[in-house]
């Protein structure tokens, strides 16, 4: 049987355009080490990893007509050197040359003739540090067939990146009557697929979306808290093919003295920052706001079987998440007031039982922040744009080091995409002590994103300082 793309990840190829570009990305920043560790180590430590990622050297074929999804078969023409590339930031490397790297290497879609992943090896930047920049399709990771690929070269302690022999070798592309024959196949035992597969194909990928919306696992409870369409505002507009990308660098321990002080959890004092640095950046931009103004994120969390054993690797619902619609209180001046609006919000998802603390995630292996910022993103992909202004993911990450080889990863910062019509996704990742944002934003409704990130982080400040 051919290996035919599901509904929901053929719908995140219909949906591409030039301007939204469906993948994930990360930017991971190390140490460069001691003993040497350049591009060709990179490319040999991902050339040790590719076999338990089969997914990576497959790429999607059409079916004549369109008469079925697509396939995925082995990419013959596979060259590694293609999808790993080597790029060097100008003197003096900081930074923001490296995030406006970032931005237009985010802004490229990827190439739908090879496997629908890249990664970039970013030398010069100051410190005498490396950056990892990954790009990885929505289409590819499920979380369960495929995970993300920074995932995948993480390891808890230095490892040594030496040259394997690669014995894989391609199988034999099917041809155009062999697709054709498995399509009438299927289409003899479901025939109104045809219908659906034709209009898909057709560019009515927004119908398609929304028809499997339930399939990333839960995501439909979100619309139980759907009374009316999402505000209007700057974060829903048409967006352009350019991006921006900006980072926010901040402590666990910050968050944490904030549940001490004034209860909730980390992920509301999270939401909280979030809200707090919206509000300044709409009214540094010249916007009214009153008590009752909000913005309304999606916020997809992991989802565990409430049936299972706790904290069991079988009660984690291998790739479903269940994605909350949450209204940010951006016309509260409080930082207090803003944090118990939306503990008493989360702690309606929370109460049901199947919401996935961040301890219990770090208790159970295979789960990685890259892989869960990407079931976050396919999960917004599912649902209409006017039902939510912007997207936060909030993945717990480990709080020890990892390693990429024998480089020592020091920061962290998720990439995702963003979708028809919002101009800003945020990504938020917990990594060894610290908490890291990657926002981006398009070119040119968000050009000031790195405003709204130093808002984000003053509005942290603000909530630490209040006191009951």
């Amino acid at each position: 049987m051919p290996d035919r793309l599901s509904a929901l990840d053929a719908s995140f190829l219909y949906v591409e355009d030039p301007a939204t570009p469906m993948h994930v990305g990360g930017v991971a920043i190390f140490e460069r080490p001691s003993q040497e560790f350049d591009y060709e180590d990179l490319l040999a430590l991902i050339g040790q990893r590719l076999v338990f990622l089969p997914r990576y050297r497959q790429r999607v074929m059409a079916v004549p007509g369109h008469l079925a999804r697509p396939v995925w078969v082995d990419d013959v023409d596979f060259d590694l050197n293609y999808h790993v590339r080597r790029s060097a930031l100008p003197a003096p490397g900081t930074d923001a040359q490296l995030f406006d790297l970032v931005a237009r290497l985010m802004s490229r879609p990827l190439d739908k003739d090879r496997p629908l992943w890249e990664a970039y090896f970013v030398e010069g930047l100051t410190g005498d540090r490396i950056a990892l920049v990954t790009k990885s399709h929505q289409a590819m990771v499920d979380g369960v067939g495929t995970i993300e690929l920074g995932q995948l070269i993480l390891d808890t302690t230095p490892q040594d990146c030496e040259p394997c022999e690669d014995t894989w070798a391609p199988r034999r592309q099917p041809s155009r009557g062999q697709l054709l024959l498995d399509a009438f196949s299927e289409t003899v035992q479901r025939p109104g697929e045809l219908v659906e597969n034709v209009r898909s194909a057709a560019q009515d990928a927004v119908a398609t979306a929304e028809k499997v919306v339930g399939t990333v696992g839960g995501v439909a409870s979100a619309l139980r808290t759907v009374a009316r369409p999402a505000p209007a505002g700057p974060l829903n507009v048409r967006v352009s093919g350019g991006r921006v990308f900006a980072v926010v660098r901040t402590s666990l321990e910050d968050y944490r003295r904030v549940r001490a002080q004034h209860g909730g959890t980390v992920n509301d004092a999270v939401l909280t920052a979030i809200t707090g640095g919206l509000r300044q950046w709409l009214l540094s931009r010249g916007a009214s706001l009153d008590g009752d103004s909000t913005i309304r994120a999606l916020v997809p969390l992991a989802v565990r079987d409430v049936e299972a054993g706790e904290f069991s690797s079988a009660s984690f619902i291998g790739n479903q998440v269940d994605s909350y619609l949450v209204d940010l209180p951006v016309g509260e001046p409080s930082p207090v007031l803003r944090l118990q609006h939306i503990g008493h919000a989360m702690a309606e998802h929370l109460d049901s039982g199947r919401s996935v603390t961040a301890r219990a995630l770090l208790r159970v292996g295979g789960f990685a922040p890259a892989t869960l910022h990407s079931l976050g993103a396919r999960a917004a992909g599912s649902f209409s744009g006017r039902i939510f202004n912007l997207l936060i993911t909030n993945s717990p990450g480990p709080q020890h080091p990892l390693y990429a080889g024998p480089a020592k990863m020091t920061e962290m910062f998720p990439i995702i995409p963003l979708v028809r019509n919002q101009a800003l996704a945020i990504g938020v990742t917990s990594y060894h002590g610290n908490v890291y944002f990657g926002l981006n934003g398009d070119r040119k409704a968000v050009s000031d994103v790195d405003l709204l990130a130093g808002m984000i982080e003053e509005s942290l400040e603000e909530l630490r300082g209040m006191h009951w």
